[in-house]
């Protein structure tokens, strides 16, 4: 049989974001937590010595507890880390498509998680069997980890060298600085203040990594400071009036710091009554921000002395990141065609 090559060739955008359980039950923590954890851009620990702990310890114990904590933020649609990153892809496949100029169809538009499903592979796959010959690859991690951005786009190149008819690829590796971006941060802190009034600090919490994985040249950390301060600016915050911490510590090692809650706690006990806390690294509400933060750390500021905690929601899908998503999706599609036309600025 004769190969047809007839078939249009569509352009994709891949929205790839960290990952959730399947249910908030144990068996299915365990399924994600053995996939997050031995992933080696996660826990950079030699094999030999990190699989028999995260086997024989970690998976025999943490799955119970995990799933408690998920079973706290769990919405009748499922985790919120998948509902909001669903509803991104659906919401940025109508925008491109009016801001295009062609119908919506025109650009594929899936979302996939690096852990869990829908998985990188299956959703690659899906799109290649729907005629998609070029796909951009944009995590939904605005500052680049090795241990986020990286391991997704691991993903993606394991499943092309797997590919005899290889799409084209095009990477998102950051973007926090991207001026969208902070707008919609900084949109988000306004319209809490304009409607709850504002606390004494505003701390901005971003997702922690160990020191050591920036002392070898990974560049998340200098991101952070680097949004957090075009963000103050935006805001016209005085020094004082902001911080950034760094969450979620795993294992012993030391992580960046300063760390969230003993920060929260600090704060509390010097005499701040109200605190406003965000999530800037975050686009969609997870875990670690309903639970981690809004519970967990909520907890131990009130504790410690304090007597309001504000917890600003993730941009989630908000207007103005949606519109931030869509610029930066079309800026980095530019010459590739959409519907048989090339695309432009």
């Amino acid at each position: 049989m004769t190969p047809s090559y007839e078939a249009p060739q569509r352009t994709a955008v891949l929205l790839v974001n960290l990952g959730t359980p399947d249910a908030p039950t144990a068996p299915a923590l365990r399924r994600y937590l053995a996939e997050f954890l031995g992933d080696p851009r996660v826990v950079e620990i030699p094999r030999a010595v990190w699989l028999p702990i995260l086997h024989g310890i970690i998976l025999r114990t943490r799955p119970a507890k995990s799933a408690a904590k998920y079973a706290s933020i769990w919405t009748p649609d499922g985790s919120p880390l998948a509902v909001w990153t669903q509803r991104q892809a659906k919401l940025l496949a109508g925008h491109l498509g009016e801001r295009l100029g062609q119908p919506q169809p025109a650009v594929l538009v899936r979302h996939a998680m690096r852990y869990g499903n829908p998985s990188i592979p299956a959703v690659l796959d899906e799109l290649k069997a729907a005629g998609a010959a070029r796909i951009l690859v944009l995590p939904l991690y605005p500052q680049y980890a090795g241990s986020t951005t990286a391991t997704a786009n691991d993903a993606v190149t394991a499943w092309m060298a797997r590919q005899r008819d290889q799409p084209e690829l095009r990477f998102v590796n950051h973007y926090h600085q991207d001026a969208g971006y902070i707008g919609a941060l900084a949109k988000r802190v306004t319209d809490h203040w304009a409607a709850n009034g504002r606390g004494g600090k505003l701390v901005m919490s971003f997702h922690g990594v160990p020191e050591r994985t920036v002392k070898l040249g990974d560049p998340y950390q200098a991101e952070c400071l680097a949004t957090a301060s075009l963000l103050a600016r935006r805001l016209g915050l005085r020094e004082g009036e902001w911080q950034v911490t760094f969450q979620s510590r795993f294992g012993k090692a030391k992580w960046l710091e300063p760390y969230t809650e003993p920060t929260l706690v600090a704060l509390a006990k010097q005499g701040l009554q109200r605190v406003d806390v965000m999530c800037p690294g975050f686009t969609g509400d997870c875990l670690e921000t309903l639970e981690e933060i809004n519970q967990e750390a909520r907890a131990a500021f009130v504790q410690a002395g304090g007597r309001e905690f504000h917890y600003l929601p993730c941009l989630n899908d908000q207007p103005e990141w949606i519109g931030a998503l869509t610029a930066i999706a079309q800026r980095h599609l530019q010459g590739w065609e959409v519907g048989g036309v090339p695309t432009a600025a």
